[in-house]
């Protein structure tokens, strides 16, 4: 991946993240946004995970990672423009595939509760929710109700 990936990775994380779900009809700070756009920006540049990026026709339209644990699925992000087209399906799937081939036996994933488009996805992909609760999210810099996915990979 070039810098220049890095910087339309970021571009495309947080344009998902700010059309998700998750933050619909609540009014965020310019300064927690400011800090999420910085997040998404720096993410892929500085990552010790693996970033696998969805290109269609050229274009970087989604991306996923894995930054954490080995079987933690830490983002999935598709442009709003491209949603709904199996892009995220497909790297939810790419970042199964590769989790199973290491052999861990199960694959994770957390997302706010209120995202219900990526969580009815996770579902689609055989996740199941095995905890609720509130988790301090430290690129926003607050405290948010979040969901964690497992599957079974055995």
């Amino acid at each position: 991946m070039t810098v220049a990936d890095h910087i339309v990775v970021g571009e495309v994380g947080f344009a998902a993240w700010n059309s998700s779900d998750a933050f619909k009809g609540v009014e965020l700070s310019a300064d927690v946004l400011g800090r999420t756009a910085k997040a998404y920006e720096i993410f892929a540049g500085e990552t010790k995970g693996e970033v696998w990026i969805a290109d269609l026709y050229g274009e970087v339209v989604g991306w996923s990672a894995r930054d954490g644990a080995p079987n933690y699925i830490s983002d999935v992000w598709v442009s709003p423009d491209h949603q709904g087209k199996g892009i995220g399906k497909a790297l939810v799937l790419h970042s199964i595939d590769r989790i199973k081939a290491e052999g861990h036996a199960t694959a994770t994933i957390h997302t706010h509760a209120r995202n219900v488009g990526a969580i009815r996805l996770y579902q689609r992909c055989g996740f199941t929710i095995v905890w609720r609760g509130t988790e301090y999210s430290k690129s926003m810099g607050m405290d948010l109700e979040k969901v964690h996915l497992e599957q079974s990979l055995t």
